[in-house]
């Protein structure tokens, strides 16, 4: 079973993830996996150099993602740009991942799923909800300014939309017991 994780951000949708992972998922986080191998790519680095100007860069040539977040979160076409280089990137890295354990159950954490119109990838998609006070507070807690979290908000789909679309919500405004009930009760219909 492939699992598609989405939600607003501040939502859980990492929380969500790593429950379903102690439930036996094999878990990949788009988001994780961009800083952590496509980023740092030499060839990444320089495209995003080359395109963005040196100011996005480290001395060493790595990709400082605070300054790169600043610039594509205020340029819709920037952070267009962006994503055109990164995703083709993301999705092989996904497809290798599946090839490696096919028949496996897995489950992608992807901001994006429905932007990118990524439903396909999945059996079934789940939608990581809270309400906007507890999504803010939380980004805040992150260490987001509020002017600044609201930014980012507002350049994904609503979550009223991701909610409409997904198969199924995780309603994640109480305490992390009350998520994991609905995710193990969610694994039993799934598997019945």
């Amino acid at each position: 079973m492939i699992l598609g994780l989405t939600g607003g951000m501040g939502c859980g949708k990492t929380t969500a993830a790593q429950m379903l992972e102690r439930r036996g998922f094999r878990r990949i986080d788009a988001d994780a996996l961009v800083r952590s191998e496509i980023l740092p790519a030499a060839e990444v680095a320089a495209a995003i150099g080359a395109h963005f100007g040196p100011g996005v860069l480290a001395a060493d040539g790595q990709v400082v993602r605070a300054r790169l977040a600043e610039t594509v979160f205020a340029d819709d076409g920037a952070r267009r740009w962006l994503e055109d280089l990164v995703h083709p990137r993301v999705f092989s890295r996904w497809r290798a991942l599946l090839a490696a354990a096919p028949g496996g159950s897995w489950v992608f954490e992807v901001p994006l799923l429905f932007e990118r119109q990524l439903e396909n990838w999945f059996d079934f998609i789940l939608c990581v909800a809270s309400d906007s006070s507890t999504q803010l507070l939380r980004l805040e807690q992150r260490g987001l300014s509020r002017a600044l979290a609201e930014q980012r908000i507002s350049k994904q789909l609503p979550l009223a939309r991701k909610i409409e679309l997904a198969d199924f919500v995780l309603l994640n405004d109480g305490p992390p017991d009350f998520l994991q009930q609905q995710i193990d009760r969610l694994l039993l219909a799934l598997a019945a």
